[in-house]
């Protein structure tokens, strides 16, 4: 209440200072949350934090899957227990869940160790966000900042009033600036000051934008291009590199294709296979000695592995052929002794 009496308060004064001057009074605001969730920093020392807790809330979950089985024991075992015993059982449960629920308080609570180093953490981004902010003011003549994520009720807030990007890059800059030479240290000012224009200039801000798409959906079709080229050429390869393997093969007395073909276009019409004199045909072998052993040697297994996959289609047709064969006499069999 005495918050919102305070919002009240300044939105008066502003009211009145805007009647009372010639010049506009300028209002802005920040949304600290999402300032710090887009700060590279704190993003990496936030996300080993939320393993820490894990580790905590594991640890806490091992604590109470102890105590669980402790008291089912007891209760099993209940009846066989004397009184003395039962009561010992009993404190020992109660001092563990006491253990438990400390050590609970001690991580998770509102002055646990994980809202101790969550300020610890977010504190320094902080001050540099406050820094930011009032070289923001000075510089653009704001006359209140407000920040969006605090206690402080805001009821409406304009996105045309909302700073939190330009305090992102103030921080990127300063970031960036430390590991900028001469050279690109003046770029990156150009590039600042252009940005400064953009945030003074909504309409200059959506042409920006249209011209960054215009770019992005360039880049885009350029990368297809590229992929799409690269594609073709190594379909390209790979095709030359077939036929110089096929080449190769041949000239070392590899069975032909035409033969292959006809081999097993009778096979697949009679369902036996002809003798090889008359379905294929092998090329003499050349008695040239291959300077290079290892082409010689590749050519070769090429020919037997060649040689073996037509083997084994042959055979795989035939016992095909066969079983269709025994299954069409085990058929006709059957319809003989059901007429007789």
């Amino acid at each position: 209440m005495r918050k919102q009496f305070l919002f009240i308060f300044l939105a008066s004064i502003v009211a009145n200072t805007s009647q009372a001057q010639t010049r506009s009074t300028r209002i802005g605001y920040i949304d600290m949350e999402y300032i710090l969730e887009n700060v590279s920093d704190y993003k990496e020392a936030k996300s080993q934090l939320e393993l820490k807790a894990t580790k905590w809330k594991q640890e806490i979950e091992t604590k109470k899957l102890e105590i669980n089985k402790l008291k089912e024991s007891l209760k099993t075992e209940k009846a066989l227990l004397t009184k003395e015993l039962i009561e010992e059982r009993e404190t020992e449960i109660k001092f563990l869940e006491n253990e438990m629920l400390e050590y609970q308080q001690k991580q998770f609570g509102v002055d646990g160790n994980l809202m101790h180093q969550k300020a610890s953490l977010a504190k320094p981004i902080q001050d540099q966000v406050f820094t930011a902010v009032q070289d923001i003011a000075e510089a653009k003549n704001y006359d209140f900042i407000f920040d969006k994520s605090s206690d402080l009720t805001m009821l409406f807030s304009a996105k045309r009033f909302d700073i939190s990007d330009q305090v992102i890059r103030i921080l990127n800059r300063t970031e960036k600036r430390e590991q900028l030479n001469k050279k690109q240290l003046k770029q990156q000012e150009a590039k600042e000051n252009l940005e400064n224009e953009i945030d003074e200039n909504p309409a200059m801000a959506e042409r920006q934008k249209a011209l960054d798409a215009r770019k992005a959906a360039r880049e885009k079709l350029v990368a297809d291009r590229k992929l799409e080229q690269e594609a073709k050429r190594k379909e390209y390869e790979d095709k030359r590199n077939a036929i110089a393997a096929e080449k190769a093969a041949k000239k070392n007395g590899t069975v032909s294709e035409t033969a292959k073909t006809t081999t097993e276009e009778e096979i697949k019409t009679d369902g036996t296979a002809k003798p090889a004199t008359e379905s294929t045909t092998i090329e003499p072998t050349t008695t040239t000695v291959d300077p290079n052993i290892n082409k010689a040697e590749e050519r070769q297994r090429l020919y037997e592995q060649r040689k073996k996959e037509l083997e084994e289609r042959k055979k795989k047709i035939l016992e095909e052929r066969e079983a269709a064969k025994k299954a069409k006499e085990a058929e006709t069999e059957k319809t003989n002794t059901t007429n007789n």
